[in-house]
């Protein structure tokens, strides 16, 4: 089981924070990184970043090396945002895949959504189909998982803990293993 995971944006992407000021690539690569630790307690499981903490990888860069590697699934991880700058009400957790909804994309979406929605005990937003650059262009089952509000109050305190991050990356991590029926080592 090949397994790309991707902490959506770049390390040095202008623009996504809190209002705060916390930059959405922290929350995603701390969530990243536990994710494939994780993962990685399971047999024959391989588990690729798409990310880098040295550049902005490119998008095409990105779904070229999983297509490359020949990855099973691709993950990537964001926080959400809402409004044009200061707090805002909207809150909750949404998984999006490509708008043809492949079944296999929807069946593991519907999965973490479920599962990460009971976790951490915030709205669910559903599931959602877009034209992202990351479900478009992979040739496996994409989603792009969105845990929060960067722009809720409330949301951003829990994106800052690293016991929520740990949460969310347990929580996708545990609907991973049981969809495709991983081994632990």
């Amino acid at each position: 089981m090949k397994i790309m995971i991707d902490a959506g944006h770049g390390y040095q992407t202008l623009g996504k924070q809190t209002p705060d000021g916390m930059k959405e690539y922290s929350f995603n690569r701390s969530v990243a990184a536990h994710l494939k630790n994780y993962l990685k307690g399971f047999k024959d499981t391989y588990v690729y970043f798409a990310h880098s903490d040295l550049e902005d990888v490119p998008l095409r860069e990105r779904t070229n090396k999983a297509n490359t590697l020949s990855v099973d699934v691709y993950l990537s991880i964001h926080a959400n945002a809402a409004g044009s700058g200061g707090w805002h009400a909207a809150k909750g957790i949404e998984t999006y895949i490509y708008s043809s909804k492949p079944r296999e994309a929807f069946a593991l979406a519907n999965g973490i959504q479920l599962d990460l929605v009971s976790a951490t005990g915030l709205k669910n937003r559903g599931i959602k189909t877009a034209e992202f650059h990351v479900l478009r262009y992979t040739k496996c089952p994409s989603l792009l998982i969105e845990c929060g509000f960067m722009t809720n109050h409330r949301e951003a305190a829990l994106l800052k803990s690293e016991i929520y991050r740990r949460t969310c990356a347990t929580s996708i991590g545990t609907s991973i293993v049981q969809f495709y029926s991983l081994t632990k080592k």
